[in-house]
């Protein structure tokens, strides 16, 4: 495995070279006009695919894929001089030198696949979150972006919206003091049961072996889709993988945040082939410069942190509350608040620094035009990827992991490598 290239140092190393900053690369081919159209190719197109679709629609689709034919065939009536493929391995093989970056929007066990095979080609790609379906795909991810000098970015497009910005702020200023806890949580639950009996043929529009791509094979039932796939290991990571990308996003932007020390999970007991309707996912990681050591500790299902009722704070569905030894800070997407109020009443916010974006999708085109850099570049979103998926593998070994990022292991859990590293069917490894 090539080895990780730390952020800080890479962006010092950028900086010195004169070039853009934060992992985004140029294109092999180097950097076009802004006024230029980029040749897209799009991995799956319905559904969340189909709203990155809208979002780059203004460039040239040239490729579209799908494994549902009935899908391929909306989307073609859209672009219908794209060139259209069920299976994402032969457009690359039969596209490589007519595009210039790829979105990839499947599900998430094909995430690292598609990815992984687009960047080895020199294309850019933004691919939909969680970056990937295991740990180690994370960091193979992080390493291929940086070692090919492509733009990448993860599909978490709060990132993008004015509310994040003005929460890193307002932490970065010091308006409650260090922060030394982080409670984050998401009323989401995607639970399943047993695997379905029935085995119904396979609809003829769809490619059952393509969708099931490099996990372990199965029987065909249309319980998997179009979403439920989220509820099985083999597919998806439940609520925490789905939804924490989104939230943990926030302060792991405000707080410098990277690799964890150690992490542990709670919730049900452990279903070989589902996620759990609830979780609670505890992190620790070290302190950073000036930064003290922070636990951050993840709720999902109907699972909320104690301290809401012990402040008497309002139970958001799903929020992100820091904790500093000034004060509370409540965000969600769209909103935030200082706690106690009191304390607050005539407190002005920090000027605003961070710029405002140009759209999560906007930014990732003009990356890919200019050179210029993306926010959430796999230099970025693959460590926040990696310490979210490390509370399932936490969760299913049982046990408190104490993490050796450099490594990528457990140091002391051995048994936690079968969920790292998963094994890939013949023909799909990255």
């Amino acid at each position: 495995m090539m080895v990780l290239i730390r952020r800080r140092e890479f962006l010092r190393q950028v900086a010195d070279a004169g070039v853009a900053a934060a992992l985004t690369g140029r294109a092999l081919a180097g950097p076009k006009s802004p006024n230029e159209k980029l040749n897209l190719a799009v991995i799956g197109t319905a559904r969340r695919a189909a709203a990155n679709i809208d979002e780059v629609k203004g460039e040239n689709i040239v490729a579209l894929c799908d494994i549902d034919d009935r899908l391929l065939g909306r989307a073609s009536e859209k672009f219908p001089r794209a060139k259209t493929f069920n299976d994402f391995r032969k457009l690359l093989d039969a596209m490589a030198n007519q595009i210039d970056a790829v979105v990839v929007s499947t599900a998430d066990h094909t995430h690292a696949p598609a990815s992984v095979a687009a960047m080895k080609l020199g294309k850019h790609v933004y691919c939909e979150k969680p970056l990937t379906h295991d740990v180690y795909e994370a960091r193979v991810a992080t390493e291929t972006a940086a070692e090919q000098k492509v733009v990448t970015q993860m599909g978490t497009q709060i990132h993008a919206g004015d509310n994040y910005r003005r929460v890193v702020e307002l932490v970065r200023s010091g308006a409650i003091g260090p922060v030394r806890a982080v409670h984050v949580w998401c009323g989401r639950s995607w639970s399943g049961g047993d695997r379905p009996k029935e085995t119904p043929p396979v609809p003829p529009y769809l490619h059952w072996d393509l969708w099931l791509g490099p996990a372990p094979e199965r029987p065909y039932h249309p319980t998997y889709q179009p979403q439920n796939w989220r509820r099985w290991w083999d597919f998806g990571n439940g609520t925490l993988g789905d939804m924490a990308c989104h939230y943990m996003d926030l302060p792991f932007w405000a707080l410098d945040l990277k690799y964890p020390l150690t992490v542990e999970a709670e919730g049900p007991p452990v279903h070989p082939e589902t996620t759990p309707p609830w979780l609670i996912v505890r992190y620790e990681f070290p302190a950073r410069g000036e930064q003290p050591p922070l636990k951050l500790t993840w709720y999902d299902g109907d699972k909320r942190p104690s301290l809401l009722a012990e402040k008497d704070l309002p139970r958001w569905n799903s929020a992100v509350l820091f904790v500093g030894d000034k004060g509370m800070l409540l965000a969600d997407y769209t909103r935030h608040q200082l706690y106690p109020e009191s304390e607050y009443r005539d407190f002005s916010p920090p000027p605003a620094t961070i710029p405002p974006s140009i759209g999560h999708h906007a930014e990732w085109i003009a990356a890919c035009k200019t050179g210029g850099p993306t926010t959430c570049h796999f230099g970025y979103s693959g460590p926040l990827t990696e310490a979210v998926l490390l509370g399932n593998v936490a969760y299913r070994v049982g046990q408190k992991l104490h993490w050796d990022a450099e490594s990528l292991k457990a140091t002391n859990c051995p048994e936690a490598e079968r969920y790292i590293r998963r094994e890939y069917r013949r023909g799909w490894t990255l």
